[in-house]
């Protein structure tokens, strides 16, 4: 099977996708996947005798809004082609549009955004899940902009992110005075702020059991309770969670309420990791290249074969996440228009090990640099053994703020 990529800079996103589509289905070519950018279209052909290429480019790049047309890559290659061609049929542009921040058109990727796209239109409670770096909170904003919510609130909040105390507040609100360096005001909670809008709840695994008999009380009755209030109010919220953790291993060891459990898991959605989805990392460093271009001010227009080589031979532990900050690395050392194997630092591991060798050489660090080094292992082991934020604070004796701004500082990657 014969296909050929293009990609497409136009003027308007949306107006211009239906117009190209309708002149692929004019000229009968088959779509093997669509990506839709601001002002950036990829589409990928099948079933195209690639010696109409040039015309078919020259059609496009005649109709108005078409600012330029590249070539992507030529790819030669077996596939199932009935299956490939139901997910993409089945996807409106506007689910498309829905879904424009997630870079991919893999089969794999294809079939997570039909199914989220079908269910945004409900108002259901989905549980996203998937491991760090898939792109969680990024599905949970497509599925509300594809929902009748659309026009009020996406309110997001990381769960291990806060203390239990000012979780609890954070979500519920509290009433003047409740406590401590309270506004005397009062404040509304992200619950009351999301009125007939979504609530995104990122490491939904990280709340306590407290919050967790809370939360159930949300989704079973609409209603909510400020801190240090009396009285409750009834609020109307989808609620759209997410988690890297295996919540029924958690039920077991009474970690995780079951009944919770239940009403968060009506509609699971598993996110691919990005192992499971090599023919996207091309794509997506196309999109971080262009999108890194911008805030550093660099030129970079592309990369070598080999570069692309070495990100695929690499499985991707920390996902896109991880995909970007190699690809940022990489933009950094780079001084001309290509990323080369030369700018390629993957396996942090490695570069960790290296340094650890170099103390022992006594070579020339600063006791900072050697204090850092044992402080980013010291936390990645915590939290490789522990599992969790809080967990590895307490082992480490220091508190959940401390671990969060370190794993931050130090970019530890240990999920």
């Amino acid at each position: 099977m014969e296909h050929v990529r293009f990609e497409i800079i136009t003027q308007d996103k949306i107006g211009m996708t239906l117009a190209i589509l309708s002149k692929l289905y004019e000229k009968r070519i088959n779509l093997h996947s669509l990506e839709v950018f601001p002002k950036r279209i990829c589409i990928k052909l099948q079933k195209m005798n690639i010696s109409d290429k040039e015309g078919l480019k020259r059609e496009l790049l005649s109709m108005e809004g078409v600012i330029s047309i590249d070539d992507i890559e030529l790819l030669s290659y077996e596939e199932n082609e009935k299956k490939l061609l139901e997910i993409i049929d089945s996807v409106s542009v506007g689910d498309k549009y829905g879904f424009w921040e997630v870079v991919g058109g893999s089969i794999a990727i294809e079939r997570v955004k039909k199914i989220a796209a079908t269910v945004a239109k409900g108002n259901s409670t989905i549980l996203l899940r998937g491991e760090s770096g898939t792109g969680k909170e990024i599905f949970a904003r497509g599925i509300h902009r594809l929902s009748e919510r659309r026009d009020r609130e996406f309110l997001a909040i990381n769960c291990a992110a806060l203390p239990e105390s000012l979780l609890e507040s954070e979500l519920f609100g509290y009433e003047k005075g409740s406590f401590t360096g309270a506004l005397q005001t009062g404040k509304d909670g992200l619950f009351t702020k999301a009125n007939d809008g979504t609530i995104f709840l990122d490491e939904i695994g990280e709340l306590s059991m407290s919050l967790q008999a809370k939360l159930l009380r949300v989704l079973q009755e609409g209603k909510i309770r400020r801190v240090g209030g009396t009285s409750e109010e009834s609020v109307d919220v989808r609620i759209i969670a997410a988690t890297n953790k295996n919540l029924e291993e958690m039920i077991k060891s009474n970690q995780f309420r079951e009944d919770l459990y239940y009403r968060l898991n009506v509609i699971p959605i598993f996110i691919p990791p990005l192992r499971e989805r090599k023919e996207d990392i091309s794509l997506l460093v196309r999109f971080f290249i262009e999108k890194l271009n911008e805030s550093m001010k660099k030129k970079v227009e592309g990369y070598e074969a080999g570069f692309l080589n070495g990100l695929m031979e690499y499985d991707w532990p920390g996902n896109v996440r991880e995909l970007e900050n190699v690809v940022e690395r990489a933009m950094n050392l780079c001084e001309g228009k290509l990323l080369k194997t030369d700018h390629l630092i993957i396996d942090f591991n490695k570069d960790i090990s290296r340094v650890e060798r170099s103390i022992l050489l006594d070579e020339d660090l600063s006791l900072d640099e050697i204090v850092a080094i044992c402080e980013k292992q010291a936390i990645a082991e915590a939290l490789k053994k522990s599992g969790s934020i809080r967990k590895a604070a307490k082992k480490l004796g220091v508190s959940h703020t401390t671990i969060m701004n370190k794993v931050k500082k130090y970019n530890i990657h240990w999920q």
